[in-house]
């Protein structure tokens, strides 16, 4: 196992927690990748717009009406309602209207994680897997909150990198 320390940023931490979590769910890895991206997007989205950081997009319904997509539903993983399509691969969640690919999605973690990332996905897998998926699904977020890394408030902690403890985050399994 790697370091069991990790210095990262949260949205890549999120991105896989909601991974494994929809993996718990009864997705499959591709599927769940691609929907833990989605999470970690509308997370960054709405905290920027909060933050001030991003402006609310503008056209209204004049222009959402003009948007086109096949048969989107929503599936919701970590509290979040994720736009999703069936496509010839499997599920993916949707931005804009494109699905988002899981092996750009894999990608980006790999990136992010490094080496680390086999232990950090070993580590979530073990707390996840304590508990049954449908309470998982209700206590996602409020684990996440527990185990992320801990950056400053407001503005500065914007991209800011903290230290993800695997050995913390494991031990939560238990007390499921």
């Amino acid at each position: 196992m790697g370091s069991r320390t990790i210095e990262i940023n949260r949205a890549p931490v999120l991105t896989l927690w909601a991974a494994v979590v929809a993996e718990r769910m009864g997705f499959d890895w591709d599927e769940a990748v691609s929907l833990g991206r989605a999470v970690a997007g509308l997370n960054a989205q709405a905290k920027g717009r909060r933050l001030g950081l991003f402006k609310p997009a503008e056209g209204g319904a004049k222009q959402a009406r003009k948007k086109k997509r096949g048969e989107e539903f929503w599936v919701e993983v970590c509290g979040r309602a994720v736009p999703a399509v069936s496509t010839p691969d499997g599920v993916r969640a949707v931005k804009g209207d494109q699905p988002i690919a899981s092996d750009k999605a894999v990608r980006y973690l790999e990136s992010k994680f490094g080496e680390d990332l086999a232990a950090a996905r070993a580590a979530m897998r073990t707390l996840a897997s304590a508990f049954a998926p449908e309470d998982l699904e209700t206590r996602a977020y409020g684990l996440y909150e527990r185990f992320r890394p801990e950056i400053p408030k407001g503005r500065k902690g914007w991209g800011a990198k903290g230290d993800l403890d695997l050995e913390f985050l494991a031990s939560l399994a238990d007390e499921a």
